[in-house]
């Protein structure tokens, strides 16, 4: 259902999406400079200030289309009076990454506009899994990936989240044992998104904290 009105958005983002939270919490992050940067929903006036500073060309909402979010609604028009290209590539913060959206991700990555900014709600988890495979798809080292998946960022590598960190180290186990193979390779060839749900487990405190305090998306 759309939201009736720019007001209705506005009120929409900032109290039922807790845009209010993110005025002064900007979760912001520089992958690599002057390529691709990372943070929570930037609110229009945040978008302006990211273009300007650092030339942004291309945002990637890796929430997904939310037609019923204020702060979905007010991204995409800011986007458009900014002339940025708007992609969505939904991404899962609890569950094993889907290996075709993986893919598709790395394909955007490959075709996009740089400077990108990729962000999800709160910048911590599908964020920090979009910016481990961006670096990843660029030859860097698993560590490197592990470092956008950091408590810096808010995320708790302890709760039902860790699944996006275990992705990453279920590759390298699999370097270690079988020897290097490019990454995007192994994700069309050899990851499961089943045998990663079953070896994995998170702690029960830690899915309170993120689940039931922080409630993230």
């Amino acid at each position: 259902m759309a939201l009736p009105s720019r007001r209705a958005a506005w009120l929409n983002s900032l109290f039922i999406d807790h845009a209010l939270l993110r005025l002064g919490w900007r979760n912001w992050g520089v992958v690599e400079s002057g390529r691709l940067y990372r943070s929570n929903h930037p609110t229009p006036w945040q978008l302006r200030q990211a273009v300007r500073r650092h030339g942004i060309r291309t945002v990637i909402n890796l929430r997904g289309h939310r037609e019923a979010c204020g702060s979905d609604v007010l991204g995409r028009e800011a986007a458009a009076a900014l002339g940025l290209e708007h992609i969505d590539a939904p991404l899962e913060s609890r569950g094993a990454p889907h290996k075709d959206r993986v893919l598709r991700l790395a394909a955007i990555f490959a075709r996009m506009e740089e400077p990108a900014l990729i962000h999800c709600k709160s910048g911590a988890d599908r964020t920090g899994l979009a910016a481990g495979i961006w670096l990843m798809t660029r030859g860097r080292g698993v560590e490197e990936a592990l470092d956008q998946l950091s408590l810096r960022f808010g995320h708790v590598a302890a709760a039902r989240t860790g699944i996006l960190d275990a992705f990453f180290r279920r590759y390298a186990a699999f370097v270690k044992q079988h020897g290097d193979k490019p990454f995007l390779d192994w994700v069309r060839d050899d990851y499961s998104e089943d045998a990663l749900r079953a070896e994995f487990q998170s702690t029960p405190w830690a899915d309170r904290l993120v689940d039931g305090v922080l409630r993230r998306e």
